[in-house]
């Protein structure tokens, strides 16, 4: 063992910039200003000429110049033999790159290195996945890299390399005032390092950069880091300290916990794979790491107290700590192991009985999908007891193992849930005696411990300690008791999350066969499997949301819930505008299937009825339905009435619009975003105008210029012989994010199109039906009467249907062109969720509450964007909203929405993007959107705008 003295770095020398901006020129004739840089042990000095920035790095006296050599001849190294990016130094004719300099101190050394482009992942901000991967890529490729690299200088011995952490921290511990950690410190790495010593001989070596953190790689992009810095800890040591140490620089960051952290082991592993025994110490190296960093920081902080960078550090420092000792190193293993697909076999149920067969037990399902859970039961804090009570009325009953339970998952959470159980809840409606399953010895705890495994009983009653025969009764239950059956030594939780289950599953065994029950079938995630089904056989261009889509398996008003119980805010679905599962639907919608539901042909009580609804919403005179399926055959079937009634195939229509996907509609739908070659792939018939947008568009700095323009073009088409048979619009600009037209346009464009003979069509089928609050038709904000209404999506709150409604004369220009059907539009089903579904808008206030809590939501956003400039304006009204993301230049923020919609997600947040430049959020949530969940949509935004995307 090295001595410890030689492992306690001394503070780094003082140069001041002017003399670092000296030195430059002196010994590598570089003239510019020097900006200082942090470091622990060395300076370093950003020298700028105005052409090229260099990097000073001026070595701590304790640092021989052969070691700073190899420094250099490794960077050249991993130039050579990957794409990873790394700061080349300046080489003299002779070969050398190090110069010796002449300090109060003694001698130190300096080299001038390129200055790489970019920026670190310093900080405590959020890490993406991307981010995340490509650290654990960067540290394979550089271990590859330096596989076999051999030099003088890197055969030394530092206190970051952890082969030496006993000794290192033996130095080092004294220096930490605080007792209680003090002995944390040393009790984590005793205990980690007895679990290395068991693999020390057989872990490869090699020379690694050993310090390839967060702070040591370089982004281009902003996100993703492609280069590395700093090889000032190079040496020859465990290959896999590498990872440990790449791997612990994660976990202080916003965001990242342990299965997070995780994906950069993965990445590792696909480049160069682990051995084994790398497998079983890397978690204990990084805990010796995290020792060792919290130790020295300590240490700095007493011996150079004027360490700004030291200082803030050590807060990141002790997260990490804190995040290395969170599970049990047995269990952060088998966490390791789980990422690479080396799993252990889960802990295996002994042969035994812990009740007699008559009190076998029934199974209470509370699931994600449990029907005892519908209609938001497991949102009470009471359910699972009360279900637990209720199922016990007439004989006992278990939960199931491993299985998560819907009842412990909640809203508004950033984190998944601790609900998945690693034992099994038994109740009873009289006392059952408890029998030893096999001989042990019951302890004063209550747990039966015998052959390695503990017994847990929570709850029971009267249990006898000491020894106990098999068939032996020790104890009772009387009402409910918790049962785990664990690995003896390993603290195991009741709950844990459904990322961290996997590592407990060799340290717990399945209680359910001690009961007389079946081995739980263990639920494994089936997202990517049902994503490559669904890629298999869903046309590739049917997209869906999200790389790495959660798989939804319930909803519950303006919340979802997917296969891990894992709760998120909807904020995206105006389709379910009554909000999901609701009772008064779904009662009406079986009721109906089990009377009749038949093609619209038919004659029923329920088409008349809903038909007479609809257009007893409208305006007079805009009295006449048809029923359809969709909003694509909504705007089709209303351009269809427009040319037959005009006798014109003409339609202005307006740029940057989504109106669907039949021929018709795709014809007029300009939107690039949906596709790139809208604008040039036009039938000629169709004719464009500038998109009406305020904020971002060429008439932003005078609005009424778009009427203007509009005009013109309409009066153009008319004067060429070509007058538009209809000029189609959303009412309030949608597909752009809520945008809300200028004063006055559709007055000015309507009457143009009908002083020529057309007519004007609104397209309200994303923006109608009381989502806006103040209104109920996106047409009244503009304080205009349309000829022809299309309406969808809101309607049937998830179920196809959509509708027209136009004038007597206009219906019944439809006859030219045949007769109108549609099989279920209409249908008794359909009639029933379109009168459903208004009854509850107006029964339950939504369009009021649209109005006060969508006001409410923009009040908080706009607030949002006087604190984080990205967020550059919001549109819209009610539940119709678009935040709007432009960068400081004003350009779209096309990158940055795209990647804050995936942190959102992964914060319990849908939303997507939306506009010609992806760079607006559609806040469209169900119209039952509370207070409480617009707090949550707000607060999670604030986060990821402060912390990082």
């Amino acid at each position: 063992m090295p001595e410890t003295e030689s492992l306690v770095q001394a503070p780094p020398p003082e140069i001041s910039p002017d003399e670092a901006a000296d030195l430059a020129a002196a010994l590598f004739g570089v003239t510019g200003s020097a900006r200082p840089l942090g470091s622990n042990q060395d300076l370093n000095f950003v020298i700028d000429d105005g052409v090229a920035p260099r990097l000073l790095k001026i070595a701590n006296p304790a640092t021989p110049a052969a070691e700073l050599e190899a420094q250099s001849r490794a960077a050249a190294r991993i130039a050579e033999r990957s794409d990873v990016r790394v700061p080349m130094p300046h080489v003299f004719d002779d070969g050398t790159s190090v110069r010796a300099v002449e300090l109060e101190g003694g001698i130190a050394h300096a080299r001038l290195l390129d200055f790489l482009p970019g920026r670190t992942l310093s900080g405590s901000r959020y890490l993406s996945p991307a981010a995340i991967r490509a650290m654990g890529r960067l540290a394979a490729s550089v271990d590859l890299a330096l596989a076999g690299f051999a030099d003088p200088g890197a055969e030394r011995t530092n206190q970051w390399d952890l082969q030496h952490a006993p000794a290192a921290l033996a130095a080092l511990l004294p220096s930490v005032a605080d007792t209680a950690l003090r002995a944390r410190l040393r009790s984590t790495a005793e205990s980690a390092w007895r679990a290395v010593a068991v693999h020390a001989e057989s872990l490869p070596q090699q020379v690694i950069h050993g310090d390839l953190t967060d702070d040591n790689v370089v982004t281009t992009d902003g996100r993703v880091p492609d280069g590395v810095i700093d090889l000032g800890d190079l040496g020859r040591t465990w290959r896999v300290g590498e990872l440990a140490i790449t791997l612990s620089s994660l976990l202080h960051h916003d965001g990242v916990d342990l299965p997070a952290a995780l994906e950069a082991v993965r990445a590792y592993h696909e480049v160069l794979p682990l051995a084994d025994a790398e497998l079983d110490v890397l978690w204990p190296l990084l805990a010796l790491r995290a020792a060792v960093l919290v130790a020295s920081a300590h240490h700095i902080l007493l011996t150079d107290p004027g360490n700004e960078y030291a200082a803030e550090n050590l807060a990141h420092e002790e997260l990490i700590f804190e995040a290395a000792v969170s599970l049990p190193l047995p269990v952060a293993t088998e966490l390791v192991r789980h990422a690479v697909g080396a799993d252990a076999p889960p802990l295996r149920t002994p042969s035994g009985r812990l009740i007699r067969p008559r009190s076998t037990p029934g199974l209470l399902d509370l699931s994600v999908d449990s029907a005892l859970l519908d209609e938001g039961r497991w949102l009470d804090p009471d359910a699972e007891s009360e279900l637990l009570r209720a199922a016990t009325a007439e004989h006992p009953v278990a939960t199931r193992f491993g299985e998560p339970r819907l009842t412990r998952s909640r809203p508004y959470a950033h984190d998944g849930p601790a609900n998945v159980p690693l034992g099994l809840d038994f109740a009873v409606p009289e006392p059952v005696a408890l029998q030893a399953p096999w001989d042990g010895v019951v302890d004063l705890s209550g747990d039966l411990v015998a052959g390695g495994l503990r017994l847990r009983l929570r709850g029971a009653s009267d249990v006898v300690a000491g020894p106990v025969r098999e068939g032996e009764v020790f104890a009772e239950v009387v009402d409910v008791v918790t049962i785990s059956l664990v690995a003896d030594g390993v603290d195991v939780p009741e709950f844990t999350t459904a990322a961290l289950a996997p590592a407990w599953r060799p340290f717990v065994a399945d209680p359910s066969p001690l009961l007389g029950l079946p081995p739980a079938a263990i639920r494994t995630s089936d997202a990517g499997r049902l994503l490559h089904r669904r890629e298999e056989h869903v046309a590739e261009v049917q997209e869906h949301y999200f790389d790495e889509p959660p798989v939804m398996l319930r909803g519950w008003r303006e919340l979802l819930v997917d296969e891990d119980g894992r709760v998120y805010v909807d904020a995206l679905n105006n389709v379910t505008s009554i909000g999901h599962a609701h009772p008064l639907l779904v009662h009406n919608i079986a009721r109906q299937w089990s009377l009749l539901n038949t093609n619209s042909r038919f004659h029923y009580p329920q088409i008349a009825e809903f038909a007479e609804r609809l257009a007893g919403l409208l305006p007079d005179g805009l009295d006449q339905v048809f029923l359809v399926n969709s909003g694509s055959e909504a705007v089709d079937l209303a351009l269809r009435l427009a040319q037959a009634h005009t006798g014109r195939k003409d339609v202005v229509a307006v740029r940057e619009a989504y109106h669907g996907w039949t021929y018709l509609t795709d014809a007029v739908s300009t939107s690039v975003a949906d596709n790139p070659s809208a604008l040039e792939t036009r039938p000629e018939w169709v004719h464009t105008v500038d998109a009406p947008n305020p904020f971002r568009g060429v008439h932003r700095d005078d609005p009424s210029r778009y009427a203007v323009d509009a005009v013109a073009e309409v009066e153009r088409l008319a004067d060429a012989g070509t007058p538009p048979g209809a000029f189609l619009a959303e009412t309030l600009y949608g597909n752009a994010g809520g945008v809300a037209l200028p004063a006055g346009y559709l007055e000015a464009v309507y009457a143009a199109v009908r002083a020529h003979g057309g007519v004007a069509v609104a397209d309200e089928v994303q923006v109608g039906y009381g989502r806006l609050g103040h209104w109920f038709w996106g047409f009244e904000q503009q304080g205009v009467v349309p000829d022809i209404v299309a309406v969808a999506k809101a309607m049937g709150n998830g179920h196809p249907l959509g509708a027209v409604i136009t004038t007597p004369e206009i219906a019944a220009s439809y006859r030219s062109q045949g007769y109108f059907f549609s099989s279920a539009g209409g249908s008794p089903v359909s009639s029933v969720v379109g009168l459903t579904v208004l009854d509850v808008i107006q029964s339950e206030g939504l369009q009021q509450n649209a109005a006060e809590v969508g006001g409410y939501l923009k009040e908080r956003l706009q607030e949002l964007g006087t604190r984080h400039p990205l967020l550059a304006t919001v549109h819209g009204f009610g539940f119709y909203l678009g935040p709007e993301f432009a960068r400081e230049d004003g350009a779209p923020a096309t990158e940055e929405t795209a990647a804050i919609c995936d942190r959102m997600r992964r914060l319990g947040v849908i939303i997507q993007p939306t506009g010609d430049f992806q760079n607006v959020l559609k806040v469209k949530p169900p119209m039952v959107f509370t207070r409480e969940s617009a707090d949550a949509f707000v607060d999670a935004l604030d986060r990821v705008l402060s912390t990082g995307w």
